[in-house]
């Protein structure tokens, strides 16, 4: 979105991801964020407090808004029905409508590799994920790409199907100009040395960053994308972003081997 810097709005903004785009970010956008709870005290963010799944009590957020990075959800691929109902579909629902219903232009949706989850019931990538490499090169499979049917593994992963299926919707109706990001593992520490599968499933917050950037500031109309790093064991494209938008993720898993625990 080039010219003047623009008004960028993150649900979920208090959140890991929320909190480290708004810090990113704020040289580049207007930033402002809604979440369902009261910022942290040392939080410079203007922050509208609200239920997501209450199009009223949110509207006033999106007021004025040139673009939103939606990542407000119950985050747990476990939630229960009931709560990813409420505040991963509703929510993602009201989220779409309030961004319509303001003129936003640009809509980055946070989805998730539990989209395409049960890909990882499949050979190679169920020996991947439990790091059994043999017989097997790096990059010398089939990697899921954006063109694959969707295969959710769960109800979580159900709503973010729900989610893009929404994005298309609003992008081919209305003109919403909107990116769903199939979101690997960002964790706190930075580093995916917690698990073998984060070896290939690892996004670094500075390509995180980057790639979010990329998908509010480049041209598209509707996209879908793999949020990982360049991991040298991904099963997952990222030769689509690379195309479409230019993201070059910098991080490799594969440098933390050593470190990864047992």
């Amino acid at each position: 979105m080039p010219g003047d810097k623009a008004n960028l709005l993150i649900t979920g903004s208090n959140g890991l991801i929320g909190t480290t785009l708004s810090q990113a970010l704020g040289s580049l956008f207007n930033v402002s964020g809604f979440d369902v709870t009261d910022p942290p005290a040392e939080s410079t963010v203007p922050t509208t407090v609200a239920d997501g799944s209450d199009l009223d009590a949110i509207m006033p957020a999106f007021k004025g808004i040139d673009a939103v990075v939606h990542l407000a959800a119950n985050a747990p691929v476990e939630t229960p029905w009931p709560d990813v109902l409420k505040n991963n579909i509703a929510t993602t629902h009201n989220v779409y409508e309030a961004a319509r219903q303001n003129g936003v232009k640009r809509l980055v949706f946070a989805s998730s590799n539990h989209a395409v989850g049960l890909f990882e019931n499949d050979e190679p990538y169920k020996s991947i994920v439990a790091g059994n490499y043999s017989g097997l090169e790096p990059g010398g499979f089939t990697r899921v790409d954006n063109a694959v049917p969707v295969r959710p593994d769960s109800d979580y992963g159900i709503s973010k199907v729900f989610g893009e299926a929404t994005g298309r919707y609003y992008s081919e109706r209305f003109g919403l100009e909107v990116a769903c990001l199939r979101i690997g593992t960002v964790n706190p520490i930075n580093s995916p040395v917690q698990s073998v599968r984060h070896m290939a499933t690892w996004l670094s917050h500075r390509d995180m960053v980057q790639l979010v950037e990329k998908c509010l500031t480049e041209p598209l109309k509707f996209e879908i994308f793999y949020g990982i790093s360049n991991n040298t064991w991904r099963f997952w494209d990222i030769e689509h972003g690379a195309k479409v938008i230019g993201y070059a993720p910098e991080d490799d898993a594969e440098n933390w081997r050593d470190q990864l625990e047992s």
